[in-house]
């Protein structure tokens, strides 16, 4: 037999293969038989077939080249041989010609005349046509054939059985199969009777596997019984033997699962024949099916898996009567109509167990035992039926449903339920935050997957719950009324906190550099990661901004939708310079508000709520333009120039709001926020060539004011107009006072932003017209009720004559003289008689009860913002009591004060009156104090408060009274009464606070060398407070990860050299060190000693932390002796017995991560370098008092033994009582046996290290002669072990017996 041809076998092969076939002379397994033509019929059919002609393949003739690929010719149709075509014949000819179509036939159409016909109308008639068919009405016949058929299908059914002239509905119907899956409950065939094994029990009065599910009708029992029938010849025809073995195979083969699905089967039928044999003997066959008993299917008929079959069980009481005439309910089933019954009787809560909460459709929550009526629809929920309202887990259920309208109602509560929960409502009612929960079960992506749903209703709803999600009611309404206070338009970024670690060594990169090359890294995060720490970038990384652009670009949703919009993009603006540039950068998002929402002309609209904000001016699309030009300069010059912002806020400045066709309170909302976008731009040195234009209205609305604050009652928005107006005019002053500088703006800024300065001239004649408004205010600070009327006009007035004489005075071709002069006049006509007022002294008696400090009560109520969105804590309202509340005189008294202080920096002859000279010097103290708590507080944003504070107040000899008033001298004397007889005299206190007193300038360069901000936030921050608009980059201040300065910050020089010397393998250089160090503890030493509350916020710890890293920064400092003496010093206060107790090295220190790290390599620089130095010594035995954890004396005697021999320091120059080594007795076995091990080695001698020596003899002796009964078997085994080799301790003897008062009882 030949072999295939294989894989790899060449042509010849195949040639070789050929050649032995054709000479064997095999037959071939293929028979060629070629096929006669289709065209010829039968003409060759007898032609016998080509049985020997074989295909040879011969390789001599073939090309060495493969044909080319040339396209075959193309096919030719041929004639049917037996209709050959005419060669001169035309086929179109042909084809019309026999063309069969219906205009062939139908010529020629003549219409009936109908002339002569009479018309008639219809009949009406009470017949329906076609009939209508009722369900009610008894068909003949139809039960029996109904099953599940449709009803056109019973119809047709029907028909055809009269038309076949079948029996009557009182006859049994013939040959009638049970329902499919039905239990049959006849007797047994004969043909069955017989099917029994021999011997056995088993008799098969059916198919139990087989039904014949599938195939029609008759065939399908028939099939399945044939089946049956030769199972059972089968197993006749096997010997027991035989049934057995095929059975434990099958069952050894099979799925014991589907074994015992089998067996159970069996079993169920069994007990169902026996039963409907017992109940058929008494009564004969089975009952005839006649019209009142209508076919049930196997559903009803046969009993579930869990239903109760007992006879008394009750039935299922449903309110209603079911009618089997009914749609669908041919067959009832119970377990689906429980819904239908009456709710059962609400339980009442007997424990303090928790509950889930449930909420109503207006998002109130609802106490578990309240009892409400079921048409509100809160009870449509399958879990705790009883219960009224939904719970949030059923709430998101009901978001994922099919119905729109259920979707939509779902997002709406929600929605409500934030809104309440922020609102401050539910309070301590729930466990846990909602707003929290919500976020971890995904209620962003809700949101966010809804927005991209088809239907308006649900996205209107997931925008509203997106609006009540992010943006806190409080928030808006507390910027607005901040806007006009001193630096009110400054804001820090509503955006957490927490930063990346890369991040802590950017703080010279600027703002917008940083946000553009984070952008890569934050775009490879998963959204959801983004959301778990900012929910705000979260959402950004969704595609969030391109969606809401849609839906108000194409979709037109109405306003209160659009409003949303607006509000949500506000929030995402205030979030962060870089999420304000992806909403600007938003592909025609902006452009699409701009001219929707502020166009310059449109048609009138009246009072009330607006049916359309389409082509209507919206004061919020203003707001929302403001808030991100408050995020840059080059914001603010991209929105000017590109967006065509200088003729619309020309358009609704020029006109008053009593002249804008639109609604008087949104008019007046439009105006307020024009002028305060225009405030915005000018305080970065934008858009002061509107002023020019503008001038007229400007000073006519100036003109009025007095007219305005004169109406009684005030108007709210009013009076934020006027201030508005006023802040405005403070910008535009001080852009007059400015010069021209190089900005700190980028390119970007510089080809779209178009700078020009007011002149003073424009600006000069504005100062009598906001003095005489002042004066008008101040007519009202004697009516508590009309000054909270007037809100921030009075302090508008004051901050714009600080600006204006601010720049007066920096006007060059001026003479100084006038603006002295006015100064004056000022001070003696307004300022002098406005401190003397009773009424101003009770405002800042006032001022005590809003401060956060002095009244916490004061703050508003805590929001359920989560970490990942920040929030003001302003949900619940700002009290009339609190630092932003209506009762708060903080913006007048703030504004009073920066006008004074601009005052008398320019004129310093004004502190020489009587009123604003400085208090005594006996109040210096305080001033000092005052100032050092402001400098631990001071927020990112307030560099350049910090560095005047370094500058001019905290080094500052005149805020020392103590140098002059006996300091050193008592200083001196307490150490004179702290030194026991035993211990040497020190260098005195006083003479080192004198010292330090003389080398302050030296102390104040080396902190404003070493704790000043960088440079790039430290001019921004001058910019701000120097009001040099020109070099203003934001209004955005840096996010408030921690204070300017930390709470240890007299330590910050100190900690930056060690940093720097661990950094430095070679050593930092020895006059840098030497003064830094100095300079540093000198001044720890006198904030210990005269300031000592500006230290209470760094622990003891954390101070000897801080002295042990003097030593650790150079082998050679420690040496230094000023620095000893300094350190000394500082130790001794450190062992002060009212100090020493607060001691604790096991808490968390600042900067610190491990106490026993820091130790471990201050033991290893002690071992190397210290040479027995007494001070060194005395601080490495303060750790190791028994009091602390045994960490530190097991790294000493287990890691360190070496250090032993260098710690020499006497028991007379210990700084702690020897008893807080000695007491109480040591329990720690490993160490007792490292004492021990010292002891007999010989590496522990009094002569080395008496200190130790004495504490390790003493807790040897105290555990050898213990008389604990309580001791383990280990502890007892060392004991008895130790006082076997005491023989080893002649020496501990002998100096026990004659050692200190503090050792215990020699051995």
């Amino acid at each position: 037999m030949l072999s295939r041809p294989k894989p790899g076998e060449s042509e010849v092969d195949l040639l070789r293969f050929q050649s032995q076939f054709l000479a064997a002379g095999a037959a071939p397994a293929v028979q060629l038989v070629k096929k006669g033509n289709r065209g010829s019929g039968d003409a060759n059919s007898d032609r016998p077939p080509l049985q020997d002609h074989r295909d040879v393949v011969m390789l001599n003739n073939l090309p060495d080249l493969p044909p080319a690929l040339v396209p075959s010719p193309p096919k030719r149709a041929r004639a049917s041989p037996g209709h050959p075509l005419p060669e001169d014949e035309d086929p179109e000819e042909r084809l019309r010609r026999h063309d069969q179509h219906i205009t062939a036939v139908l010529t020629k159409i003549i219409e009936r005349d109908t002339s002569s016909v009479t018309v008639k109308l219809p009949v009406p008639s009470a017949v329906a046509f076609p009939p209508v068919f009722h369900r009610s009405r008894d068909t003949q016949g139809k039960s029996a054939i109904s099953g599940k058929r449709s009803i056109f299908a019973q119809e047709i059914a029907a028909r055809r059985i009269s038309e076949a002239r079948v029996p009557s509905v009182g006859e049994v119907v013939p040959n009638l199969g049970p329902p499919e899956g039905a239990v049959t409950c006849e007797t047994l065939a004969p043909r069955d009777r017989g099917c029994q094994l021999p011997g056995s029990s088993h008799s098969f009065q059916g198919p139990n596997l087989v039904t014949g599910k599938g195939l029609r009708g008759q065939e399908a029992e028939q099939e399945a019984q044939t089946i049956h029938e030769e199972n059972v010849a089968r197993l006749q025809a096997m010997a027991p033997e035989e049934i057995l073995q095929e059975q434990q195979q099958l069952l050894v083969q099979l799925d014991p699962s589907l074994v015992a699905f089998l067996r159970s089967h069996s079993h169920t039928q069994e007990q169902t024949g026996k039963k409907a044999s017992e109940e058929q003997r008494p009564g004969g066959l089975s009952a005839n099916v006649t019209k009142e008993e209508p076919l049930m299917s196997s559903s009803a008929s046969e009993p579930k898996k869990g239903d109760k079959l007992e006879p008394e069980a009750p039935a299922l009481a449903l309110p209603v009567t079911l009618q089997k005439e009914w749609l669908h309910m041919d067959t009832v089933e119970l377990e689906k109509l429980h819904w239908t019954q009456d709710l059962p009787p609400l339980r009442r809560q007997q424990t303090q167990e928790r509950m889930q909460a449930r909420f109503s459709l207006q998002g109130e929550l609802l106490a578990p035992d309240v009892d409400l009526p079921t048409h509100l629809g809160l009870h449509h929920h399958g879990e705790e039926a009883e219960r009224a309202g939904y719970s949030l887990q059923e709430l998101f259920h009901l978001t994922r449903s099919q119905v729109s309208q259920q979707r939509a109602l779902a997002l709406h509560v929600l929605a409500q339920v934030i809104s309440r929960a922020q609102a401050g409502e539910f309070g301590d009612r729930l466990a846990g935050s909602v707003l929290s929960l919500l976020l971890d079960a995904g209620f962003l992506f809700l949101l966010r997957f809804s927005l991209d749903d088809r239907v308006d209703g649900v996205i209107a709803a997931a925008i509203r719950a997106l609006r009540a999600l992010l943006v806190a009611p409080g928030d808006e309404e507390l910027l607005d009324r901040t806007f006009s206070w001193y630096h009110g338009a400054l804001m820090f970024p509503l955006m957490p906190s927490q930063e990346d670690k890369e991040d802590e060594d950017e703080d010279e990169e600027h703002p917008a550099e940083k946000a553009k090359r984070k952008s890569p890294e934050e775009e490879r995060r998963p959204p959801p990661d983004l959301a778990r720490h900012d929910v705000i970038k979260g959402l950004l990384a969704t595609s969030l901004l391109p969606r809401l652009r849609y839906v108000l670009e194409v979709t037109y949703p109405g306003p209160a939708v659009v409003l949303d919009i607006l509000a949500v993009l506000i929030r995402l603006a205030r979030h962060s310079l870089e999420s304000a540039t992806r909403v600007l950068e938003c592909p025609r998002l902006i452009e699409t508000i701009v001219r929707e929402f502020l166009p310059t002309s449109w048609s009138p609209v009246g009072a009330g709520p607006t049916p359309n904000l389409y082509k209507v001016p919206c004061a919020t699309a203003m707001k929302l333009l403001r808030v991100l030009a408050s995020a840059g300069r080059n914001i603010a010059a991209r929105l000017l120039s590109s967006f065509d912002l200088r003729s619309r806020l020309c358009r609704f400045i020029a006109e008053a709001p009593q002249e804008l066709t639109l609604p008087p309170e949104e008019a007046e909302t439009l105006s307020i926020e024009a002028l305060r976008l225009w405030a915005v731009a000018a305080s970065y040195g934008q858009g002061s060539d509107l002023y020019r234009e503008l001038y007229p209205v400007v000073m006519r609305a100036l003109q009025v004011v007095p007219q305005e604050l004169s109406t009684h009652p005030p108007q709210p928005l009013s009076m934020q107009r006027i201030a508005s107006l006023l802040t405005l005019l403070t910008q535009l002053t001080l852009a007059a006072g400015s010069t021209p500088t190089e900005t700190i703006s980028d390119s970007v800024e510089a080809s779209l932003s178009v700078t020009s300065l007011v002149t003073w001239t424009q600006v000069s004649g504005l100062q009598p017209l906001v003095e005489l408004c002042l004066r008008q205010t101040l007519k009202l600070l004697s009516r508590p009720e009309m000054w909270r009327a007037v809100g921030p006009v009075p302090a508008a007035c004051l901050l714009f004559l600080g600006a204006f004489y601010q720049a007066w005075s920096q006007q060059p071709s001026l003479c100084p003289e006038d603006w002295l002069q006015d100064m004056e006049r000022l001070s003696e006509e307004l300022l002098l008689p406005l401190l003397s007022q009773p009424t101003l002294g009770s405002l800042w008696d006032s001022l005590r009860h809003c401060s956060p400090l002095c009244n916490p009560l004061s703050c508003a109520p805590a929001s359920e913002a989560p970490p990942s969105l920040v929030s003001l804590g302003c949900s619940g309202g700002c009290p009339a009591l609190s630092l932003a509340g209506s009762a708060s005189p903080f913006p007048f008294l703030t504004a009073l004060l920066s006008l004074l202080n601009t005052l008398a920096r320019i004129h310093k002859g004004l502190c020489g009156q009587a009123t604003l000279q400085p208090l005594p010097a006996t109040h210096a103290a305080l001033y000092h104090g005052m100032a050092l708590a402001l400098l631990s507080r001071l927020l990112p944003g307030s560099e350049y408060l910090a560095h005047e504070l370094l500058l001019s107040c905290v080094f500052r000899l005149e805020f020392l009274p103590e140098r002059t008033t006996g300091g050193p001298e008592a200083a001196d004397f307490s150490d004179q009464l702290s030194l026991g007889s035993s211990r040497a005299p020190q260098c005195g206190q006083g003479a080192l606070l004198a010292q330090a007193c003389q080398d302050l300038p030296s102390i104040r360069s080396c902190y404003l060398t070493h704790c000043l901000p960088a440079q790039a936030s430290l001019l921004a921050s001058q910019a701000l407070y120097r009001a040099e608009l020109q070099r203003v980059p934001t209004l955005l201040l840096p996010v408030p990860t921690e204070p300017l300065l930390p709470t240890d910050w007299p330590f910050l020089p100190l900690i930056r050299l060690y940093h720097r010397a661990s950094d430095t393998p070679s050593g930092l250089p020895p006059t840098d060190t030497v003064g830094t160090a100095m300079r540093v503890l000198q001044w720890v030493l006198v904030l210990e000693s005269w300031r000592p509350q500006a230290l209470w916020a760094v622990p003891p710890a954390a101070h000897l932390a801080r002295l042990m890293c003097v030593f650790l920064v150079d082998s050679e400092l420690f040496r230094e002796s000023p620095v000893q003496r300094l350190v000394a010093a500082l130790l001794a206060q450190l062992c002060q017995p009212q100090v020493l107790p607060n001691l604790s090295l096991d808490c968390p220190l600042p900067g610190l991560t491990s106490f026993p790290d820091l130790y471990a390599n201050f033991l290893d620089h002690f071992e190397a370098v210290s040479f027995g130095d007494h001070l060194f010594g005395a601080l490495v035995l303060l750790p190791l008092q028994r009091r602390f954890s045994v960490t530190f004396r097991l790294t000493l005697f287990g890691e360190h033994v070496g250090a032993l021999r260098a710690l020499s320091l006497p028991l007379t120059q210990l700084p702690v009582s020897l008893e807080c080594y000695t007491v109480p007795p040591e329990d720690n076995l490993a160490l007792l046996q490292l004492y021990f091990r010292t002891l007999v080695t010989g590496a522990l001698r009094p002569h080395w290290c008496p200190v130790l020596y004495a504490v390790a003899v003493a807790h040897i002796n105290s555990f050898i002669f213990s008389q604990d009964p309580q001791s383990s078997d280990e502890v007892k085994a060392a004991r008895r072990s130790m006082l076997q080799k005491t023989w080893l301790l002649a020496d501990e003897v002998s100096f026990l017996s004659a050692g200190s008062p503090a050792a215990p009882p020699p051995l």
